[in-house]
């Protein structure tokens, strides 16, 4: 996904207008629905481009004319119904990407099932990586990308510093990619087998949950 992409967040509650105003933060064109007309004022000092819609009713759905955007993140995850009908109807119109907030595993599978392309958790991936950063005190950061997989930034183990990434056995020995080092004011994308890790460096990582979990 990209800043040039159209957006459009369905539902403002917290979770909504955090991602909205990160867009809008970004420069991104984003449409703002929500059926509550408090909800739409306190947007609108945010966006310009923001509407009050019931977005479980298929005609206000075509109204919005969304099959015009790229992305539709459907943040409306205390109304079950009204989430799954919003899910339905933007894949129904063509929308090639629908992100859609759950509060349960079986909400998640419900929505997949509707055609969701991805389906968040955000509280309960929230619990899990606050948990994760206090029992891992060598992981300063971590997020789930699906039920398996994980990102996360890591300090090197004592035995890492002063050696190469290929003599570091990481791969090897826990199962985890490096996809770039952060160094001081740089970020080092895709590094070179022979890169020297210091022990200033942040390893940014990519690999199972429990794999990440193992780095203690």
């Amino acid at each position: 996904m990209s800043k040039n992409e159209q957006f459009a967040v369905l539902g403002l509650g917290r979770f909504g207008q955090s991602i909205a105003t990160t867009l809008v933060d970004n420069g991104c064109d984003v449409l703002c629905v929500d059926k509550s007309i408090e909800a739409v004022n306190e947007m609108s000092k945010y966006a310009s481009n923001v509407t009050r819609a019931d977005v479980s009713d298929v005609h206000a759905m075509a109204a919005l004319g969304l099959n015009n955007f790229d992305v539709v993140i459907i943040a409306i995850g205390e109304n079950m119904e009204a989430a799954i009908m919003a899910t339905l109807i933007a894949k129904e119109m063509g929308v090639k990407t629908v992100i859609t907030k759950a509060k349960s595993d079986i909400q998640k599978s419900i929505l997949q099932k509707v055609g969701a392309d991805r389906v968040v958790l955000p509280e309960r991936d929230m619990g899990i990586r606050i948990a994760t950063n206090l029992i891992t005190t060598n992981i300063i950061d971590f997020i789930n990308l699906s039920d398996k997989f994980a990102i996360a930034e890591i300090e090197p183990r004592k035995e890492w510093v002063g050696v190469s990434l290929r003599k570091s056995n990481i791969r090897a020995d826990y199962g985890l990619n490096i996809v770039a080092i952060k160094r001081h004011n740089d970020i080092l994308v895709s590094p070179k087998a022979e890169e020297i890790i210091d022990a200033h460096d942040i390893l940014v990582v990519i690999g199972t949950s429990g794999d990440i979990q193992n780095i203690k």
